[in-house]
């Protein structure tokens, strides 16, 4: 039986990029069609939302205090204590049906971030981008249909990214000083029914843990991709596990579902939580 209980019934149609931030002892999670950026005290129980213009990709902690957050096609820096937005890049050359996706800041205080094709069929015509805080953005990696599952391993030294679409997860070995990435391999391939990869996160002995939202399960890799554990999830769709402390969290979706399946399951698009199975890897700051 699952340990994960619900904590906020959000009821998000996408929950997504959950980010402990610790210096503010709080979890923060975002809405993509939403708009929004979810706050929760870990010890409080205090919750704020921050709306936003645009859907909200994904975001990550900056060492200013500030969030960098992938709006559609750009990427902002947002403030918390005056709610204000500043453009850091500018728009990106992507088609109007694509949006960015899952981001996470990197060992090299760089955020990466791809983007998501918007078709039915999805095509592999989305890519994967850095950031640096001068605003620079460059293309990284091209022909991915839904960049997703962001992480590295605690020493800095291996990169994780998955394309939900194509089923794979994927490394390369990674030099935190300069963002270089070599040895590309592919980890592991799932399909439907196992719970192809959506978003991720890393324990401190490197293991991948990879939320598998088509089967309802969380996945644990070793580094080498071997499959160690498998987590059932209390409701389908789980989006993206995140280490806070003592506790493993977990967004879902509810865009999507039926009728059927929302009633069944009313919790949907929630952050749920359960004690922590390892401790997470360290969270990276973007070097503003």
């Amino acid at each position: 039986m699952s340990e994960f209980e619900l904590v906020w019934d959000a009821k998000c149609g996408v929950a997504e990029s959950p980010v402990w931030d610790a210096p503010n002892d709080r979890l923060l999670f975002c809405d993509i069609p939403g708009q929004r950026i979810y706050v929760l005290g870990l010890s409080s129980g205090s919750r704020d939302i921050w709306d936003f213009p645009e859907v909200v990709g994904s975001f990550g902690l900056c060492r200013s205090g500030r969030l960098v957050v992938a709006l559609k096609h750009h990427v902002v820096l947002f403030d918390p204590r005056t709610r204000e937005s500043r453009d850091l890049t500018p728009k990106v050359a992507e088609p109007d049906t694509s949006r960015f996706n899952d981001g996470k800041v990197g060992p090299d205080g760089a955020f990466w971030v791809g983007t998501i094709d918007g078709n039915a069929p999805r095509q592999p015509t989305a890519s994967l981008y850095r950031v640096t805080a001068d605003g620079a953005i460059t293309r990284e990696e091209t022909g991915i249909a839904n960049s997703n599952g962001l992480a590295w391993t605690p020493d800095g030294r291996t990169m994780f990214h998955a394309d939900t679409a194509a089923g794979i997860i994927e490394a390369w070995d990674f030099d935190p000083a300069t963002g270089a990435r070599s040895h590309h391999r592919v980890l592991a391939k799932l399909t439907n029914d196992q719970g192809r990869p959506d978003g991720a996160a890393t324990d401190m002995d490197g293991n991948y843990w990879s939320a598998g939202p088509s089967a309802g399960v969380l996945h644990c890799f070793s580094p080498s991709g071997t499959l160690l554990r498998r987590l059932d999830f209390p409701v389908p769709g789980p989006t993206m596990p995140c280490f806070a402390g003592d506790r493993l969290f977990a967004t879902s979706l509810r865009e999507g579902k039926s009728d059927a399946v929302l009633a069944e399951f009313p919790s949907l698009g929630g952050l749920f939580a359960a004690p922590a199975p390892a401790r997470g890897a360290p969270v990276d700051v973007f070097a503003d």
